[in-house]
């Protein structure tokens, strides 16, 4: 079965970092592409960060760029989100999913095919 378990939620002041991490297993790590994405209370779903298990290849929506970063550690199976500068409106569930597509080149319009449970992460002003 495909899992993938995303950990490292919480709460944190304006300014603050937090870093989550997704451990998958029942796939083949390096055909997918491993997304995360958020959604808050009355918002819609929206893309945050992919990174491509094919060839390490990332992408980040705008209003994350410069203060997430996405990475992989593909012999442990993890994909890691490492956020700086929180602000409140990163406040969100943030879940972790898999992508048959294996590249990043068109995640923000791409829904995955596999999804973890999401972990809250709540911003503070």
């Amino acid at each position: 079965d495909v899992q993938l378990q995303a950990s490292g939620g919480g709460l944190v002041q304006s300014g603050g970092s937090l870093r989550l991490s997704c451990a998958t297993s029942g796939f083949t790590f390096d055909d997918y592409a491993i997304h995360w994405v958020r959604q808050a209370p009355g918002k819609e779903r929206e893309g945050v960060a992919c990174i491509s298990g094919s060839d390490d290849g990332t992408s980040y929506a705008d209003s994350v760029k410069g203060r997430f970063t996405i990475s992989g550690d593909n012999a442990l199976n993890t994909v890691y989100l490492q956020m700086n500068s929180l602000q409140p409106d990163d406040t969100a569930v943030y879940y972790c999913a898999a992508d048959r597509g294996r590249y990043c080149i068109t995640f923000l319009t791409t829904t995955p095919d596999y999804w973890g449970q999401g972990t809250q992460v709540t911003v503070s002003s």
